[in-house]
């Protein structure tokens, strides 16, 4: 508002504080109160947090506006406005110059009329003459600089002609370099593709002759075959097969992006919103975007497939117990893109979906579908042409503790191999996100995993050490034992859960003396020398900027043709959340959760007998499991061949 009128609080400068569960109070400090009260809780908390959210709005705006709103310029025109406010400071400084010079001569004036003779009248004349020539260099010294912003000026908008050319200049260089780039990918696939036809006609379909150099190319992965002759033999398909093959290898993978926009640097203070919630589940309560990333639950489950590539190698495994060491990796590597990550991915809307089909890249398809919204549930299956499929359910509770948060997944991850037919299961442990209060926000993962093989009866037990300052091990220290159903250790399992993981073949076990902790003894094991399972990838450059994304999470919301009209792809609040428009993100998040609000209101009119939300799943069939015993959601099919068909007609409304 241009003016301020009886009753305003101004926002920058309000203290908001709570009274008990429905009540909360603004202030300016002074003699202006509001003690307002909302109809709950939740609807308290809302109120909060798009107050606090206008408070730091208002006070950006305000620091905004002090600076002359110069953020949207180029940083030449903001240096030439800063010019010119110093040549006006000059100006002012020039008249202020002239009035009191002139004073000075006539105070002077007057002790030269006075006829001092002598010393006396030598000093004032000398005075006289230093007072005017301070003056004329004063002078000269604002028409310098007034001059010099002025060819300042003139120049700028030369440079400023000339870096745009050049600019255009590039941005043509690229999109030709490009174009030459994929017609010579094209270009080198099409003559592959009439090579290897060729080796097939002479050599009978066998696959390619010895010292073919079909691998040249880092940039193209066909099969993992020719690493591994024996266990896998081409057998040439009937000739509709054959025929369709080499099409399909003349299709060019498409590039993933490797950058999102950056992150703005919006300040919000996570304690105004965090202090009314010690004690109470987060997922109950409505949070801005400014504590997010901008991705979903959903899409944050299926990172679980980072290192897919340890489900590929277990499927290879002959032995269950080494295979059992790849499943123990594959379940600590899950943590390892959590280590920066402090920001808090989405809650998914009821019916939200996401896929992820690395099919032709990595050989797998991923599911995930938000089947439940109190308590929060979100189902997940995958399975891959490599011989295994990944399922679970992860329902997320969350407690804040005033100076750490706790999340805990509740819910079973079940690992099943077509070869073996080996069943794994196991669960999650509970992740700490530490100095809620004041510091650095830092992330820890603690708690005991036990690994089931239901088929052979064989076990893993791992154990994620919480962190300790008096501790002299390693942080974020793992480690496991590998047993048969008879508890026998057939390896020993180390490693940190943001690094590596080692294991190494236990030759003998001995019962050592008692270490003191309750009369306990330690097993001493006597191994191997210790291989490597896993190892962490690299972040790639610029992630501090990006959340700290991996380059897989990079990936994960890059629009794309022909997914769900449920897709977390197509969410418009975590889109405008992603391209920094942070205050429209907030403004579309509260619009989606009271669609989702009246959507719920609307299915308890129609059942109103039903004595809760008869909500059921789209792609998902509620069902016991028959390992746990858990009411779990599995997958029910239809999903890949609904995408095929291009039919969506019967997913529901939720954007």
């Amino acid at each position: 508002m241009g003016h301020t009128c009886r009753g305003t609080i101004n926002l920058a400068t309000a203290v908001i504080s709570v009274d008990d569960a429905c009540n909360f109070v603004i202030s300016n400090g002074g003699a202006q109160t509001y003690h307002l009260k909302a109809s709950s809780e939740v609807e308290r908390q809302r109120w909060i947090t798009a107050l606090e959210l206008a408070k730091a709005k208002a006070a950006r705006m305000q620091a905004e506006s002090g600076q002359g709103g110069g953020s949207q310029n180029s940083e030449v025109q903001s240096t030439l406005r800063t010019l010119g406010s110093k040549v006006e400071d000059l100006s002012t400084c020039n008249d202020l110059i002239s009035k009191h010079g002139s004073a000075l001569q006539r105070s002077l004036s007057e002790l030269d009329s006075l006829r001092l003779t002598g010393e006396a009248g030598d000093k004032i004349r000398q005075v006289t003459e230093r007072a005017t020539l301070f003056r004329i260099t004063s002078n000269a010294m604002i028409n310098a600089c007034r001059d010099f912003l002025a060819l300042a000026q003139t120049h700028s908008k030369r440079w400023q002609k000339a870096l745009q050319a050049e600019r255009e200049q590039r941005v043509r260089l690229e999109e030709a370099l490009e174009q030459l780039a994929k017609q010579h990918n094209h270009l080198e696939r099409a003559f592959r593709g009439a090579k290897r036809a060729c080796c097939c006609c002479f050599s009978g379909g066998a696959g390619p002759g010895k010292g073919e150099a079909s691998d040249e190319d880092d940039d193209n992965e066909f099969f993992d075959a020719m690493e591994d002759a024996p266990e896998f033999i081409t057998v040439p398909e009937p000739l509709a097969m054959n025929q369709e093959s080499p099409s399909q290898d003349l299709v060019p993978l498409k590039k993933r992006r490797t950058r999102i926009p950056d992150k703005p640097n919006y300040s919000l203070n996570l304690w105004s919103i965090m202090k009314n919630c010690i004690g109470k589940d987060l997922s109950k309560i409505p949070m801005p975007v400014n504590f997010n990333e901008p991705i979903s639950m959903l899409q944050r489950l299926s990172e679980d497939l980072e290192y897919h590539e340890l489900l590929d190698k277990a499927a290879k495994c002959h032995s269950s117990l080494e295979q059992m060491c790849y499943v123990a990796a594959f379940c600590v590597s899950a943590y390892s893109t959590t280590v920066y990550r402090t920001g808090k991915p989405f809650n998914p809307l009821l019916g939200e979906t996401y896929e992820l089909d690395r099919r032709r890249e990595s050989g797998y398809r991923s599911l995930c579908e938000q089947v439940s919204h109190h308590p929060p549930a979100a189902a997940h299956h995958a399975i891959s042409d490599r011989g295994w499929t990944l399922r679970q359910e992860i329902t997320v509770a969350s407690k804040f503790r005033g100076k750490y948060l706790s999340i805990m997944p509740l819910g079973t991850i079940h690992a099943i191999f077509e070869k073996s037919n080996n069943h794994y299961t196991w669960k999650k442990v509970t992740t700490t996100v530490h100095n809620i209060i004041v510091g650095k926000l830092w992330i820890d993962q603690s708690g005991e995993i036990d690994i089931v093989n239901h088929t052979t009866g064989d076990r893993c037990h791992l154990k994620f050490a919480p962190y300790s300052y008096f501790s002299r091990d390693v942080a974020r220290k793992v480690t496991g034992v590998v047993m048969d159903k008879d508890g026998k250790a057939h390896y020993v399992l180390s490693g940190t859960w943001d690094e590596k993981m080692e294991f190494s073949r236990v030759m003998q076990s001995s019962r050592g003396g008692e270490n003191g902790t309750e009369g306990k003894q330690k097993t001493v094991y006597q191994t191997l020398k210790a291989r490597e399972l896993w190892k962490r990838n690299p972040l790639p450059d610029g992630a501090e900027s990006m959340y700290y994304f991996t380059a897989l999470a990079l990936t994960l919301n890059e629009p794309e043709d022909g997914v769900a009209p449920t897709d977390s792809r197509r969410r418009p609040d975590q889109r405008l959340m992603e391209d920094g428009r942070w205050d429209e993100a907030n403004g579309e998040k509260q619009r989606l959760e009271e669609k989702q609000r009246s959507a719920r209101r609307e299915r308890e009119r129609e059942a109103a007998s039903a004595p809760h939300d008869s909500y059921k799943a789209l792609w998902f069939e509620s069902c016991e499991d028959q390992f746990t015993g858990e009411q779990v959601h599995i997958y029910k099919g239809g999903y890949w061949e609904t995408k095929e068909l291009g039919n969506w007609e019967g997913c529901p409304d939720i954007f």
